[in-house]
């Protein structure tokens, strides 16, 4: 079955695509019988476990559990992006795309994006637990909600005007690289004792990002339908 024509038009251009290593893996994923909306779904299993690993993260006390959870959330985020790769890669490149890949391709990202985000605003930096901007706003679930938003006026844009807008600054590869090295400064300062603020720090950034990125697409997709 093939990929719907206006899907594939409306795949974002990424570097990564045309790395020797992602052509190798997307090959042995088509050959041994993988789908890609098994691969989408698979997306959203490691955004959970991610989410498990930081929801505890932040009650860790010895050096092994620390470096395991902050870690783990790490790899299953960077996981989560490779199954957003792979997946157009096995439709396209493998053969193996279904009518209703486009469905399986955004719908279980914005649950990934809501797992992660809300992971993160329960990290235990804050107290009790929650990571808060000016210690009101919980941030976790504002990112989510922004996250979310981001990608409801991309396809709001796109059942308007037919294109796909994946300007930043905060898509969701920028918001996952932003949470990565919130992720790493915390667990160098949980390591070391140090007063926390990796997660505060990320998810304010993503935040406030997110609300660029939401006013820029929705600005372009103002002018594109008055025009």
């Amino acid at each position: 079955m093939s990929v719907p024509e206006e899907h594939l038009a409306s795949r974002r251009s990424l570097k990564s695509r045309d790395t020797r290593w992602a052509h190798a893996l997307a090959g042995r994923l088509a050959r041994a019988g993988v789908t890609p909306n098994a691969i989408s779904v698979l997306s959203a299993v490691f955004a959970g476990v991610a989410m498990a690993c930081l929801m505890v993260a932040g009650d860790q006390t010895s050096t092994a559990s620390i470096l395991a959870v902050w870690l783990g959330a790490l790899v299953c985020i960077q996981m989560r992006l490779i199954c957003n790769l792979m997946d157009g890669m096995v439709a396209v490149e493998g053969g193996k795309g279904s009518p209703v890949g486009a469905i399986y391709n955004d719908a279980p990202d914005r649950v990934a994006d809501v797992l992660i985000m809300v992971g993160a605003g329960y990290s235990g930096a804050g107290d009790p637990g929650v990571v808060k901007l000016f210690h009101v706003i919980p941030l976790g679930w504002c990112c989510a909600v922004t996250a979310v938003w981001t990608a409801y006026i991309r396809v709001l844009g796109a059942s308007l005007t037919g294109k796909h807008d994946f300007r930043g600054p905060m898509a969701k590869q920028h918001r996952m690289a932003v949470l990565c090295g919130g992720i790493l400064i915390e667990l160098t300062q949980h390591l070391m004792g140090w007063e926390r603020w990796g997660i505060l720090t990320a998810l304010t950034v993503i935040f406030l990002g997110g609300l660029w990125t939401c006013w820029r697409r929705l600005s372009v997709l103002g002018q594109a339908l008055g025009k």
